[in-house]
């Protein structure tokens, strides 16, 4: 049975149409069957055959455009990834995300990296992680209206600009405060460098399980991010009587109307969200790349040693520890090259010992 790859791309974006075309025509070069969404596949002006499979209006819904699949390919930026993600996780089979955006903290490989990127996905050469996700009910009344999920976070926020959101905010059943602001954020770790982080949220590891709360410029002394257990039960309140209207979105793609009264009840969601990745770089890395962290001065686990002769502070020098523990004996200063301003700096795409940073991503 030949293997089958959902690809999803922004239907609205040359660049990824282009890029879109040259994935297809080497995935099926190398026997691997597409399938794509009926409005990507009349942008790119392809037309159903034995290797291009295109959705029909009977496979738009979530849970079956995926089907048959073993793994879906994404090329865009967070936004599409997360669009992607919907499909994925329908069909719980890894999702490779290929960054034409700006950040891509969600993907694992970036353009100039395409090439590599088909061969890993054409002979199975990736490992899978899975990211906790997050279940919400919207109650209104003491009755479900709405439920949802989010991989990123779902966040409360005012529908009127004008106005402030009044919120109570409940945690495993007891009340732990009450504010007026523009909303709040529930994020997972995976979140927390999205929307919860430009709302001075912490950035948390995506192996640490546990829910964020982050208050949305709210207009209280107390309104600082908060770190839950991954088993805490959130719940939202919009104050009764208030006139202002609120709205609840799920990962900046799916949101309901809240009317005042309305309540938004948060937990761990049961179903994960599966990432394909290509390599083992660590968090770290894809941090210092992502942000262009400054990580000049590095110098990795040593020992600082001393010249005997020397004074100035630039005798000084940073060595390795050799096998064993054991220190090298430095040799007299006038026998060792000369400082440089070059090997003082340590460029942020070169932490892990070659250039990219994180290689394939991430």
């Amino acid at each position: 049975m030949n293997r089958r790859i959902l690809l999803v791309a922004h239907p609205r974006r040359p660049e990824a149409l282009t890029v879109a075309k040259g994935v297809i025509d080497r995935l099926t070069h190398l026997g691997i069957e597409v399938s794509l969404q009926a409005d990507e596949a009349k942008v790119l002006d392809l037309k159903h055959s034995n290797r291009v499979h295109i959705a029909t209006q009977e496979m738009i819904a979530e849970e079956t455009v995926a089907d048959g699949c073993d793994l879906v390919v994404v090329l865009g930026g967070d936004g599409t990834i997360l669009r992607g993600a919907e499909f994925a996780r329908s069909a719980d089979i890894p999702l490779l995300g290929v960054n034409l955006g700006h950040v891509g903290f969600l993907a694992e490989a970036e353009r100039d990296d395409l090439d590599a990127t088909v061969e890993h996905i054409a002979n199975r050469q990736y490992t899978v992680d899975e990211r906790m996700t997050l279940h919400v009910d919207a109650k209104f009344d003491g009755e479900v209206v709405a439920s949802s999920w989010a991989l990123n976070e779902v966040s409360v926020e005012k529908a009127a600009r004008e106005r402030m959101i009044e919120l109570t905010i409940e945690v495993d059943g007891r009340p732990l405060s009450s504010w007026g602001g523009d909303g709040l954020i529930v994020s997972t770790p995976t979140g927390s460098t999205a929307y919860a982080f430009s709302a001075g949220g912490p950035v948390v590891w995506p192996q640490v399980e546990a829910i964020l709360l982050v208050p949305n410029s709210a207009h209280a002394l107390f309104g600082r991010p908060l770190v839950l257990g991954p088993d805490s039960h959130v719940a939202v309140e919009l104050r009764t009587g208030a006139e202002v209207i609120g709205i609840m979105w799920c990962d900046g793609r799916r949101h309901i109307d809240l009317p005042p009264g309305a309540r938004i009840e948060v937990r761990r969601g049961v179903r994960p969200v599966r990432l394909a990745r290509l390599t083992t770089a660590p968090f770290t890395d894809r941090l210092v790349a992502k942000f262009h962290l400054p990580v000049r001065g590095w110098r990795g686990d040593g020992s600082r040693v001393r010249s005997a002769a020397g004074t100035s502070p630039r005798s000084d020098v940073w060595i390795r520890s050799q096998p064993g523990g054991t220190i090298p004996t430095p040799g007299p200063a006038s026998q060792r090259p000369a400082p440089s301003d070059e090997l003082e700096e340590t460029r942020a795409d070169d932490v892990d010992g070659k250039q990219g940073g994180e290689g394939a991503r991430p």
